[in-house]
């Protein structure tokens, strides 16, 4: 397993918001994260990366790779964010600075990580280039790059130092349907290409049934049921499961004109 959450609460002075969740990812695979909004899957996703403000009291364990995030330093931490584990967010144009240009955003996202100078010109362009975009986007500023470029970008940023997990928060939400679709069909081929692991926060039945391989189902800060895409979709356990998935008529939704559905039972990695 890459990722094991063991037994973790979140906290806050009034309530428990996240309550003694416990699940595994495994190498190479696509884990979605079901649930409505308030349900605690974003608060579990920042957890693991310890993104969460100082108010929330955290208890449990959550072990990368066999190390308990939980009990490394401040700068430990930080050091693994973008080399080892990295994030896309809902909020992909709250992640850029308006007056640096694309290329400023790669180039100190490469210093913070001890990439020498010499070599990050030619990674941000190798980054911006996998994700299906133009080399002059490096000169351009984000207000000058529509939605669906800047989302592209943040990705690129994601994936530019090969991290082992990537955790996309609700990635296409603030995008239209389309350019939602194409954006996570890049993800799934930049997953391909590097073998890294997602873990992708969503409330998109649609999306869950095109790329996941498994997943798990949250309520009210609990894991209600987890297991493969197929089962669970198919054979629903939990009544609150079965009326998510009854309420969900994107279910049916046709995709867009040449977009297929995606199978996957088994991570392409192990």
């Amino acid at each position: 397993m890459i990722l094991a959450v063991d037994q973790l609460s979140i906290s806050s002075r009034e309530k428990t918001i996240v309550n003694n969740v416990s699940l595994s990812i495994k190498k190479g695979e696509w884990f979605a994260l079901v649930g409505q909004s308030g349900s605690g899957k974003s608060l579990l996703s920042k957890a693991v990366g310890r993104l969460l403000p100082s108010n929330l009291q955290v208890e449990g364990k959550i072990f990368f790779n066999d190390v308990d995030l939980l009990s490394l330093s401040t700068k430990q931490i930080r050091a693994m964010r973008g080399q080892k584990l990295s994030y896309i967010f809902q909020d992909y144009q709250g992640s850029f600075t308006p007056f640096r240009t694309i290329g400023q955003h790669f180039e100190e996202y490469q210093k913070v990580h001890g990439i020498p100078s010499k070599s990050r010109k030619n990674n941000s362009l190798e980054a911006i280039d996998s994700v299906g975009l133009e080399a002059a986007i490096y000169n351009k500023y984000p207000f000058q790059l529509s939605g669906g470029q800047l989302q592209r970008v943040s990705i690129a940023l994601a994936l530019l130092l090969s991290p082992d997990l990537v955790i996309a928060d609700e990635a296409t939400t603030a995008l239209d349907s389309v350019s939602g679709h194409r954006i996570l069909e890049l993800l799934a081929k930049r997953q391909k290409e590097t073998g890294c692991t997602i873990l992708f926060i969503t409330h998109d039945w649609r999306h869950v049934k095109r790329y996941a391989n498994r997943l798990a189902v949250m309520k009210e800060g609990e894991i209600v049921e987890s297991g493969g895409k197929h089962r669970i979709l198919d054979h629903p356990q939990h009544e609150y499961t079965k009326q998510l998935i009854q309420a969900a008529p994107t279910l049916g939704h046709r995709l867009p004109s040449g977009l297929k559905e995606v199978e996957k039972d088994e991570p392409a990695y192990s």
